[in-house]
C-alpha cells in the first residue's frame, strides 16, 4: 500500500520538475533557420563556383554538371599567392601576439591600479575609437614614410598595434576579477610582473582567446592600410593580392578559388578557439 501510493507521487513530482518545452515559438526557430540559410548561401555558392570547370558558372541559375579541383590547384601554384599568404599570416599573427600582451597589460593597469590622470588617460584613449581610420590614414602614412617604413613589415604592423577597443575589453573583464587575489599576491611579495603573469594571464584566457580571434580576423581581412603601404609582393597581403588577381580579368572560378582558400585560416582559428569564445560569452553574465 505504501509503495503503491508513493510511486505515483514521486512520478508526478519528477514530472513537475521537468522543464517545459516552450510552445508557440516555432516562428522563432523558422526565422533562425532562414537567417542561417541566408548566411551560409553565399559561402556555399563561392565553394561551388570555385569547384566549377572553367567557363562562366551561373550559380544558382544553372548548376555545374561536374566539379573539379583544377582551379584551386592553379591558384596554389600561381606566382605570388604563397608569398601573399605568408605575409598575411605574419601580419596577423604578430599583431595578435603584440596586441594581446599590450592590451592585457594596459587593461590591468586601468582596472586595478591607481595613478594620477588614470581616468582622463583612459577616456582620451577610448575617444580614438570615434575617429575613423580613413581620417588618420594620410598623417600616419606620412609619418611612416618619413621613418622609411614604406613597404616594410614593421611599417605595416606598428600603426595597428594601438588598439583602444582591445584595451577597453580587457579592462572591463579584469574589473570583474576579485581584488583579494591581487592583495594576497602583494602580501606574499610578488612583483608586478609576477602578478601579471601568474594571475592576470591565466584568469583572462577566455577573453584573450576571444580578442585574439577578433584581432586575427581584423588583420587578415584588412585591405586599406596594406593597399596603401605595400608596394611589392614582399609585403603585399592576401587581400591586396586577390584584388590584383581580379583586375587581371581572370575567370570567376579562379577568383572564388582564391577567396575560398583565404577563408580557410579564419575558419581554423575560429574552430580551434571556439571553446574559449563560448566560455568568455558565458562568463560575461557571471559576476
Amino acid at each position: 500500500m505504501t509503495l503503491t501510493a508513493t510511486r505515483p507521487a514521486a512520478t508526478s513530482a519528477r514530472a513537475a520538475t521537468r522543464p517545459r518545452r516552450p510552445r508557440g515559438r516555432w516562428w522563432l526557430f523558422a526565422l533562425l533557420a532562414l537567417m542561417s540559410l541566408l548566411t551560409v548561401a553565399p559561402f556555399a555558392a563561392m565553394i561551388i563556383v570555385a569547384l566549377s570547370p572553367r567557363g562562366k558558372p551561373t550559380v544558382p541559375v544553372q548548376w555545374p554538371e561536374s566539379l573539379t579541383l583544377d582551379n584551386i590547384t592553379q591558384v596554389l601554384s600561381a606566382s605570388g599567392f604563397a608569398q601573399w599568404t605568408l605575409n598575411s599570416l605574419i601580419y596577423s599573427a604578430v599583431s595578435v601576439v603584440v596586441i594581446l600582451i599590450t592590451a592585457s597589460m594596459a587593461g590591468y593597469a586601468f582596472a586595478k591600479k591607481r595613478f594620477p590622470g588614470r581616468d582622463a588617460m583612459l577616456w582620451t584613449f577610448l575617444a580614438t575609437m570615434m575617429v575613423p581610420f580613413q581620417a588618420t590614414l594620410i598623417p600616419v602614412f606620412v609619418l611612416i614614410s618619413n621613418l622609411n617604413g614604406v613597404d616594410t613589415f614593421w611599417g605595416l604592423i606598428v600603426p595597428t598595434l594601438a588598439n583602444s577597443q582591445a584595451v577597453f575589453l580587457m579592462r572591463q573583464f579584469i574589473l570583474g576579477l576579485p581584488d583579494e587575489l591581487f592583495d594576497a599576491a602583494k602580501v606574499d611579495g610578488a612583483s608586478e610582473l609576477r602578478v601579471y603573469w601568474t594571475i592576470v594571464v591565466p584568469l583572462t584566457k577566455p577573453i584573450m582567446a576571444t580578442l585574439g580571434v577578433f584581432v586575427f580576423l581584423w588583420h587578415w581581412n584588412d585591405f586599406l592600410w596594406p593597399l596603401v603601404l605595400s608596394q611589392s609582393d614582399a609585403t603585399r597581403t592576401l587581400t591586396v593580392g586577390l584584388t590584383i588577381l581580379r583586375t587581371e580579368e581572370l575567370q570567376w572560378s579562379m577568383v572564388m578559388s582564391s577567396a575560398a582558400i583565404s577563408a580557410v585560416p579564419c575558419l581554423l582559428v575560429f574552430f580551434l578557439l571556439q571553446r574559449y569564445l563560448v566560455n568568455s560569452i558565458a562568463m560575461t553574465g557571471l559576476k
